[in-house]
C-alpha cells in the first residue's frame, strides 16, 4: 500500500514484543516535522497516552528508532499497564532561547503565519500533544508526559504555557533556564563557540540554587502551571539542588506537586537501557517506574 505523503506511518516490529511501533511524522507549528514512535496496547481505544522525552533535541527518526529498540523497557511497562506511549523527538535546544526569546507571538502576513521567533523544542512537544488529541485511538483528555533531564525541564516550560496535558512527571529536571539561574564558576563559556558549558556545573545544594535564581521570574512562570506534577530527583547528582528547588517552589506556589528522589548511578535511571542480554533492571529502577505508573494512574484513570 502506498504511503500518504501527508500522513506518513511506517510500522516496525519491536524485538521481544508482539506490539509494534508506528513511526510517524508530526507537523509542528512552523510546518516542519517532528518524528515520534507510537505504540498502543491491545483492545479497543481510545487509549490514554504517555509521551516520553529525554535530553535535548536533534537526532531525528534514527534517534526515535534507537530509543524504542534500546530504551523500550518503560514502554513495555506502560503498555502492560494499559497505556499507549510514544518516544518523541524535537528540534535542538537553543541556548537561553526560552529565557531571552520571550513568548512566541503568532501573526498573519499575506495569508500565512508570521512568528516573532522560531518555535523552540518544548513548543514542538506542545504540537505533538495537540496532534495526538486528533487521533481516534487516543483519549484526548488522558495524555500524560514523562521527561528526563532537559526533557523534564521542557515539561515545566510546556505546562507553564499550555494546559492540555492531564499530568506530568519531570525526572531529574535540568531546570536552570526555567528558574533563570545565574551560573557560577563551575560553568564556563566555550571560547570557540561563545556558548556556556554547564556539563559539570555544581548545583547540588538548594541553598546555593536559591541564591542564584531570579525567584520572582521563576515564580511568575510557576504560577501559570495548572498541571499536576511529580518531580523526581537523584541523590548525589550535581544538579540535585535544582531538582529539589524546582519541587519546593512549585509546592510553595500551592501547585499540585509531589517529590521523590532515588539513589542511583545512572542519569536517566527511569529509562533502563538494553544490554547484550536484554534489559537488566535493578530494584531501584523497578520501584521508580512502578511509582511513575501509580502516579499516572491517579490522573489518567486507567481501568476507569
Amino acid at each position: 500500500m502506498a504511503l500518504s505523503p501527508e500522513q506518513v506511518v511506517i510500522t516496525e516490529d519491536v524485538e521481544g514484543s508482539d506490539i509494534p511501533v508506528d513511526l510517524m511524522y508530526v507537523e509542528t507549528w512552523d510546518g516542519l516535522y517532528a518524528p515520534i514512535g507510537v505504540r498502543v496496547p491491545p483492545g479497543d481505544g481510545p487509549h490514554p497516552m504517555v509521551l516520553l522525552a529525554s535530553g535535548n533535541g536533534g537526532g531525528g527518526m534514527a534517534w526515535v528508532r534507537d530509543a524504542v529498540a534500546s530504551r523500550g523497557y518503560i514502554m513495555e511497562r506502560l503498555l502492560r499497564a494499559g497505556y499507549g506511549c510514544a518516544w518523541l523527538r524535537y528540534r535542538t535546544e537553543v541556548e537561553l532561547g526560552y529565557d531571552q526569546g520571550g513568548p512566541l507571538i503568532r501573526d498573519v502576513r499575506q495569508g500565512r503565519e508570521l512568528f516573532n521567533r522560531s518555535p523552540l523544542e518544548y513548543e514542538d512537544e506542545i504540537a505533538v500533544v495537540q496532534h495526538m488529541k486528533t487521533l481516534e485511538f487516543v483519549d484526548p483528555d488522558r495524555i500524560g508526559l514523562v521527561g528526563m533531564s532537559h526533557g523534564g525541564e521542557m515539561i515545566l516550560k510546556l505546562t507553564s504555557e499550555y494546559h492540555g496535558a492531564a499530568v506530568g512527571v519531570a525526572s531529574e529536571p535540568a531546570a536552570h533556564e526555567f528558574l533563570s539561574l545565574t551560573v557560577d564558576n563551575t560553568a564556563f563559556v566555550d571560547p570557540d563557540t561563545g556558548l556556556r558549558n554547564i556539563e559539570e556545573m555544581q548545583m547540588g545544594e538548594t541553598e546555593k540554587v536559591r541564591a542564584r535564581i531570579d525567584t520572582p521570574r521563576a515564580m511568575e512562570r510557576i504560577n501559570r502551571i495548572n498541571t499536576p506534577l511529580l518531580v523526581m530527583g537523584r541523590e548525589n547528582d550535581h544538579l540535585q539542588g535544582i531538582f529539589r528547588t524546582t519541587y519546593e517552589l512549585l509546592e510553595e506556589a500551592g501547585k499540585e506537586v509531589e517529590w521523590v528522589s532515588w539513589d542511583h548511578h545512572l542519569h536517566g535511571y527511569i529509562y533502563p537501557e538494553r544490554g547484550t542480554d536484554g534489559y537488566e533492571v535493578d530494584e531501584t529502577q523497578d520501584v521508580a517506574i512502578t511509582g511513575i505508573i501509580a502516579y499516572l494512574d491517579r490522573y489518567l484513570q486507567v481501568g476507569g
